[in-house]
């Protein structure tokens, strides 16, 4: 198995294919997921003769179920570990939904400073801040977050079937297309990882305030999301998130939603391929 060893001892899975010589392309999965999520921008991109590079998050997948480390800090320091392992320079970082938040604070902290990211893509994202506060009137209150937490500790296994056969993808839309596939394949990625990590993981994801982490960035950064994401609310994410950034592009997707990056794969592939050429 491929893995690394972080510092404080977490074992972090990745995978790595294409030519090592390749630009390097990262993606960073949502919660509470695996590096599985990429299968189809893993796949389209290595045949387009990239290389390819995402990690299972701690507690996620097939990394350590440790009892600590489950937020955005340590979130970062993990990725930058696997970056640093392979040496990875002239990236292109893709996360989606808390994976958006990783990338934000690795790029921010780690990645620029060290000088390996060319770009960042932040797809259907958290960041800047998805719990309403005073200075975030338009955020989601405490209430939708505990309720998460509640309906994970009753019973974990049922909300991840709930959750992915209803909002994530959009299947409790009239008229959606539902693959059972797709709704199995996210609720096997969800059960093999840990739920004390995916329990704090959304205080993590919920109220890491990554403002500052985006108002650092400088690399060409593109924000992408549907407009009918019922998961992260699109006015208080891309289009907040979009206004921070120094060099910030936001692509806006009529209808499509959380989980975009699967149902969607033909439409959204070639315009992060675009985003990427260009």
């Amino acid at each position: 198995m491929s893995a690394i060893t972080t510092q404080d001892g977490v074992d972090i899975f990745y995978k790595d294919w294409g030519p090592k010589t390749a630009q390097p392309i990262v993606f960073h999965h949502g919660w509470p997921l695996s590096s599985d999520d990429w299968d189809a921008q893993m796949l389209y991109f290595v045949a387009k003769g990239y290389r390819v590079i995402a990690h299972d998050r701690r507690g996620h997948g097939r990394s350590s179920q440790v009892s600590e480390g489950h937020d955005m800090d340590h979130y970062a320091a993990d990725a930058a570990a696997v970056m640093e392992r392979l040496d990875l320079r002239n990236a292109v970082h893709i996360g989606h939904s808390t994976g958006g938040g990783e990338v934000a604070r690795y790029v921010a902290r780690y990645g620029q400073p060290q000088g390996r990211v060319a770009k960042a893509v932040l797809v259907s994202a958290v960041p800047p801040l998805m719990l309403k506060t005073d200075s975030n009137p338009g955020g989601l209150p405490m209430e939708v977050f505990d309720g998460i937490r509640s309906a994970l500790a009753d019973n974990r296994a049922q909300f991840f079937l709930d959750f992915a056969g209803g909002p994530f993808y959009g299947f409790n839309r009239p008229g959606a297309k539902v693959s059972q596939g797709v709704i199995e394949n996210w609720w096997r990625q969800g059960m093999t990882g840990s739920a004390k990590a995916h329990y704090e993981g959304i205080k993590a994801f919920s109220e890491t305030d990554q403002t500052e982490d985006l108002k650092s960035i400088e690399v060409p950064t593109l924000v992408m999301q549907g407009d009918d994401d019922q998961v992260v609310p699109i006015d208080d994410a891309a289009r907040l998130a979009v206004k921070l950034l120094k060099n910030g592009t936001l692509k806006v997707y009529p209808g499509f939603p959380h989980g975009m990056l699967t149902t969607h794969a033909d439409v959204i592939n070639p315009d992060l391929l675009a985003f990427i050429q260009g």
